[in-house]
């Protein structure tokens, strides 16, 4: 029976994200794509959704890709070989249908050779990252890694395992996974990978509390940066020097650097980073005690990261909006939210379910109900205690002392500042160096 041919695209965007797909799976640039008649900027613009092409073109660009022009313009008919499964998986991850994705990865697990089960492996760990189930992830992307043969090759593994690492709280593997790849990309001078895994790295040691080595770091990468006219490159130097800085203590530089990444990335199709960027500028806003204009960006971003966002980072989100409620002296508004909040916060990973419990924690203080933050700070300080030493158990000793002293029980608030003294001592002597 003859092949139905498509009469017209399904949807520009669908169009633009299963070229994508199928150029990047084929290991081509958009230069290396384009011909006569079909540029690297109009291609770029078919991937951004911008321009429909003509099912001649798609004909063109699918006989070099691999896949069908039916494909490109519909996704109806997938490709006879797993190879064209695999990139409809791709192209379902990058639409965020989880659910579809999950079911291609899986079908490719069976019968198909160790590299196209590495794949499949390594997309499966991509959904259980986005579903914000970082345990998941690890054991699948380690589980592709020997098929795949080296996570060199495969920077979105590499920087997903690594800031999956980083979210379960075993930050000196994500920073083992993040120096060997920046290495990599080092030999094969990778430029653009440079910045990206010198960024990665940062972050992971900022968390660890190495700023001095962080801080370097973004300075090389600033350096690498310095003729790029990448968006989403500048966008991630700033957001890191924001978090530099108020790691430092300098918020008002901090604040600078986030709303110079918001400005780029408002002007991006990137919703998720552009959200999380509402959201550092908004914890800084706080900070220096602006709570409307916290709230006013919280409201704004709000839209962007609702449906691309896992749950425990909504309710992260929601957590900062409850702060400034507090802060506005909206205290119903603010602890309906904030009891809301703690009921999702109950089955994240203990890393962080005990930061998202000191917030939370903080905003029944700004209520006045000292009784519940310190229950909060507590129960925050259990979950962290067994992976001493860490630093956010400083705050909390902290918070916990300052509570204790102001009910008069002077005692407990002298050992509890000796334990956040203590435990700051730790943390400087375990730093990666």
């Amino acid at each position: 029976m003859p092949r139905q041919k498509s009469t017209h695209v399904d949807s520009p965007a669908a169009v633009g994200e299963r070229l994508r797909a199928a150029r990047e799976h084929a290991g081509l640039s958009q230069r290396q794509l384009s011909f006569p008649g079909c540029s690297p900027a109009y291609i770029s613009r078919i991937e951004s959704g911008d321009r429909i092409p003509s099912l001649q073109l798609l004909r063109e660009l699918g006989r070099q890709l691999g896949v069908s022009e039916d494909y490109l313009a519909t996704g109806s008919e997938v490709q006879g070989d797993r190879g064209g499964l695999l990139v409809e998986a791709e192209v379902a991850l990058r639409l965020n249908d989880l659910g579809e994705a999950e079911r291609v990865y899986s079908s490719l697990l069976e019968g198909g050779s160790t590299a196209l089960r590495g794949e499949a492996l390594a997309g499966l760990g991509q959904v259980a990252f986005r579903r914000g189930e970082p345990r998941a992830a690890i054991r699948l992307f380690e589980d592709a890694l020997p098929l795949l043969g080296s996570d060199a090759n495969h920077p979105d593994l590499a920087d997903s395992l690594g800031r999956s690492y980083a979210m379960v709280g075993e930050l000196e593997s994500a920073i083992g996974i993040f120096e060997r790849y920046l290495q990599s990309a080092a030999e094969r001078s990778d430029a653009f990978q440079q910045i990206q895994f010198s960024v990665l790295l940062a972050h992971a040691l900022i968390d660890s509390g190495n700023l001095g080595r962080a801080e370097e770091l973004l300075g090389s990468a600033l350096a690498l940066a310095s003729g790029s006219e990448s968006p989403s490159v500048r966008a991630q130097l700033y957001w890191s020097q924001s978090r530099l800085h108020a790691e430092r203590g300098d918020p008002v530089t901090a604040a600078r650097f986030a709303r110079r990444a918001l400005e780029i990335l408002r002007l991006t199709e990137d919703t998720y980073r552009t959200a999380r960027a509402h959201q550092l500028l908004a914890h800084l806003e706080l900070d220096r005690g602006n709570a409307q204009e916290a709230l006013d960006l919280l409201a704004e971003g709000w839209p962007l990261l609702e449906g691309s966002a896992n749950g425990l980072e909504r309710a992260q989100y929601r957590l900062e909006e409850a702060r400034a409620l507090a802060r506005l002296g909206r205290s119903e508004e603010a602890a309906a939210l904030a009891m809301q909040i703690s009921g999702l916060i109950a089955d994240a990973h203990p890393e962080d379910a005990a930061r998202s419990y000191s917030v939370l924690a903080g905003v029944f203080d700004d209520l006045g109900d000292r009784g519940r933050a310190r229950e909060l700070y507590e129960l925050a300080a259990e979950l962290l205690e067994p992976r001493n030493p860490n630093r956010f158990l400083v705050d909390i000793y902290s918070h916990l002392a300052d509570i204790a002293e102001s009910e008069g029980r002077k005692e407990e608030a002298y050992a509890l500042m000796k334990k956040a003294v203590g435990m700051q001592k730790a943390v400087a002597e375990t730093a990666p160096s």
